[in-house]
Parts: C-alpha cells; structure tokens; sequence
C-alpha cells in the first residue's frame, strides 16, 4: 500500500504507479445526491455497469436536504402548468434564464435546459416522482402544502418581467411540508435499487483520480474499508461530489463575498474534492466567485410591501424579488446599516412565521421619530418615504419599479429592522462555481478541449445557476438531476478502452 499522506484530490495518481486494479467498472459516479443518482441511472439504462461511491453511510446529499422544488418549463409548459392553466414560452423561459445569469451566462447549457426542460419534467414523471395539478398562489420561499406549481423566483418583478412573460416554473412535489428533498431521493434511490447494472458503495471516501500516459482519466483511487484501492473505468468518471460551501479555506480563497454569511448549506461532503480533483487533471474551474446568499424576508408576504433602505435612508432594490436577490443586493452594499421598513400591518406576525431572524432596530410613532432613532441624517428617511407613498397613490414605483399589486403607503406607527450581514439576521449560502463542461457533462481545460474520461454534473460543474442576484429556487435540483442525466448518457456512449 502506498503512503496515504501523499494522496489528495489535487494530485491525480499516474497509471505507471498503479501496480494492480483492484476493482473495475464501465462508469464510476462519485457522490449519491440528485446529480449522481440520475447520473447513474441514465448511464445504466444506456448499457453500462456503474459503480455508485458515495462517502456518507447513506445516499440524499444536498439534494435530501432541500425542498426539492424543479425549475421547469417552456415548450408551451409541463402537464402541472397547462393543468393550473399557463401556457408557458421557451423563449420566455430562456431570457429570463439569460437575464438571471448575467455576463456570465452559458448560453448553450441554458438553451439546451429549456429546450428539453417538458422532457425532463416527463423522465422525472416517468421515474416516480409525483406532482399534483394544482397552482399555489400564495408568494413563499417554499411550499408547505401538496400544490405541485409555484413562482420561485423574480419572474413577476423587475426587470425580469419587462423583458419575459412571467410564468411560475417551481414545480413542488406532491407531498406536505418541507419534504420534496428526502421524497425525491427516495424514488430515485429506488430507481437505482431496481437497475442491476449499478453498485452503490456507500462509507467510500474517492481519493482522487487515475490517468494514463495521454492525461486521459482511466479510473481512481478510493479508501474502502481502511484500505486503499485502484478503481479501472472503461468509459469514464462522473463527479457529482457537490460544492465546496463546507470548505472555510476554499471559500476564503474562491468566494470571499460569501463569508458574509452565517450558515453555510449543503452536506458534510460539499468539499470541493470534486472540483479539485478535476481542476488536477487540467479541468477548468469558472465562476468560483459566486454563490448563493439570501436574506428570507418573506414569509410574512406583507414584508414586500415594506422598503428597504441603506444608511443614508435612500432605497436600492425593488422589494418585490426573489429572496437571493435582495440578499445580493445587500451583501453589496456600501453601508454601514441595512433597514427593513414596515408599517406594524406589514409586521404583522413576522415574529411567527419568519425565518429571517432580524431584530428590530427602531419604532416610531412618526417618520421622524422612526428616523431619529435610526440616527439618519435628519430629513433622509421623511424624503424616501414622501416619494414612496406618492407613488403608492399613483400606483407606479418610479423610484425602484415595485410592481403596483405591493405598492401600500407606509402609515405610522413604524418598524425597522436591522436586516445588517453580522448583526444576526439568517444569511444561509452556497457555492455556484465549479468545473467548467459542456451541455454534455464532459469537463474542459481552459482552452474547453474536453478531458477524456471525465465528466462533471450538479454543483460539482458550473451549470446553468451563476449568480444569487438571478436564482430562483428548483433551479439546484432542476439543474442536478438533468446535467446528472446527460452526464450519465455522454459517459455510457463512449468506447470502452
């Protein structure tokens, strides 16, 4: 057995040095999450056996532990959307997709996702996984009841909304409460169970990967049993491994904008291992400076009535977005205080049903009153909230473009609070940059020449998510199990050596 301490993941292991294959495989799939476990079963229904290594005594992932909503849509709209009646564009779908990643955004993986999105709606369908025909009208983070159709993100606000039709694309499985996630592992680790031609080799820690003479990847090495082992592939390795969110020296390095936050989400196994392990054998590493960061103000949906306000008292944000959004936005800001405004009908019950956690930093009987006690510059919060209500009268933001169904003066008394990063408000995040591939799966070195053998899917690659300001939520899971799948499909297509 070699020296272990001269094993890790940013160092792949040469084929010259293996001096016996211990076991063998058509595709190994690192990590048993949505990615991997799509991965593994569209792999397997194409003809190859695959050998599932998962680290954890169990599978799920990330995956298991989120609501699991799917962001689906387009091609006129899935069985959920036309049952509730919207009839939903793919052209629509793909600029409001463009427009939530940004200059960053790769074109082809999201015309390719929204192009096949009603068809991978059906696979899931086809699967097990189940979805009622009914639509949620109520604005929340999750649903909490067994409506299978939602709006998950800033489809209805601005600027989305200008330049896209809105269409609700959060696609909720049909099951109570906070569940979607473990009933969604469920039926696919089922589906595994079901497929002969996969292994799952569970409490098996992936050291890192094998290559031949031409930097091909031709296997791994795993610790199995406090042993090490050399694993031969025929056709290739998929890495599903997660992100790097549990990782504090990556995140200080990659994507300092993130220590803002305060509870990192994701699996014990979101290491980055995946990622570096394809970055060791040339694989490139793109938009490692994003993640996901939040502040969920809403639940109450009366919070979207109030304003939020920096510490000069001015606005920055229409308050109608998706909760990622305003979580950028305020992460960004050059202030020393961030503020959410309120009347005491918009607090409402805050208190019981939010997850946010902000205290409040100042009341008053009158604007003058709340803005003294804020310590703002005298006449800076009386201003704002002049033209705000002006607006609310004339039913148009002309400040930050609200849409007019959240626009409601804002009456004395009033309520601050303090929504400051650091200054105890929930500020959950997670990684969104990874390996860069094709819409295939298939990992590329900077110049996007492909790396034989090794393939990448969910938050292991840099898919179709590139920025908390554009996120909507099911675009994770949605995005796990399809590049899951096409990775699983590439690798299964290629010649075994």
């Amino acid at each position: 057995m070699s020296d272990k301490s001269k094993i890790n993941p940013s160092k792949p292991r040469k084929i010259r040095d293996v001096a016996q294959w211990d076991l063998e495989t058509d595709v190994a799939v690192v990590g048993f999450g949505g990615a991997g476990g799509c991965a593994a079963i569209e792999a397997a229904d194409a003809g190859s056996n695959v050998t599932l290594f998962e680290v954890a005594s169990d599978n799920g992932g990330s995956t298991a532990m989120s609501s699991a909503e799917i962001y689906m849509g387009g091609n006129g709209g899935t069985r959920v959307q036309q049952a509730c009646g919207f009839e939903d564009s793919t052209e629509d779908m793909i600029t409001y997709m463009m427009m939530s990643a940004g200059p960053q955004a790769d074109e082809a993986k999201i015309r390719n996702y929204c192009e096949n999105s009603t068809d991978h709606f059906q696979w899931l369908v086809d699967i097990g996984i189940p979805f009622k025909d009914s639509f949620h009208k109520e604005r929340a983070i999750m649903c909490l009841t067994d409506d299978g159709l939602l709006y998950t993100g800033s489809e209805k606000a601005y600027p989305f909304a200008q330049q896209a039709k809105p269409c609700p694309r959060g696609h909720n499985l049909h099951v109570e409460g906070d569940n979607g996630g473990p009933l969604f592992m469920k039926i696919v680790a089922e589906n595994v169970d079901r497929r002969e031609a996969i292994t799952v080799a569970y409490e098996t820690r992936v050291l890192t990967l094998i290559v031949d003479e031409e930097d091909s990847v031709v296997g791994l090495v795993i610790r199995q049993n406090q042993k090490e082992l050399n694993v031969r592939t025929h056709q290739g390795v998929i890495l599903c491994a997660g992100g790097f969110v549990m990782n504090e020296e990556m995140i200080r390095k990659y994507a300092p904008m993130l220590t803002a936050g305060n509870t990192p989400i994701g699996n014990p196994g979101d290491t980055g291992t995946g990622i570096l392990m394809g970055m060791s054998v040339g694989g490139a590493a793109i938009n490692m400076h994003e993640g996901f960061i939040t502040l969920p103000y809403y639940p109450p949906a009366s919070m979207t009535k109030g304003i939020v306000i920096n510490d000069q008292g001015q606005r920055f944000i229409n308050e109608d977005v998706y909760h990622g959004r305003l979580g950028a936005f305020v992460v960004r800001q050059q202030s020393e205080r961030v503020y959410f405004i309120l009347s005491v009908e918009q607090y409402g019950d805050y208190e019981r049903v939010s997850y946010m956690g902000s205290g409040v930093a100042g009341t008053g009987e009158t604007v003058q009153e709340l803005e003294e006690e804020l310590e703002l510059r005298e006449g800076t919060l009386q201003q704002t909230i002049k033209v705000y209500n002006e607006d609310c009268v004339s039913g148009k933001d002309t400040q930050c473009h609200k849409a007019a169904e959240w626009l409601e003066p804002l009456v004395p008394p009033l309520v601050a609070l303090d929504i400051t990063p650091g200054r105890g408000s929930f500020l959950p995040f997670f990684t969104l940059g990874g390996l860069d591939t094709l819409p295939t799966g298939e990992v590329v070195d900077p110049q996007r020449d492909v790396i034989p053998g090794l393939y990448a899917a969910g938050r292991t690659a840099c898919g179709v998510v590139r920025r908390a300001e554009g996120y909507s939520s099911g675009m994770s899971v949605g995005d796990a199990s399809f590049s899951g799948r096409l990775a699983g499909k590439q690798a299964a297509a290629r010649a075994r050596s």
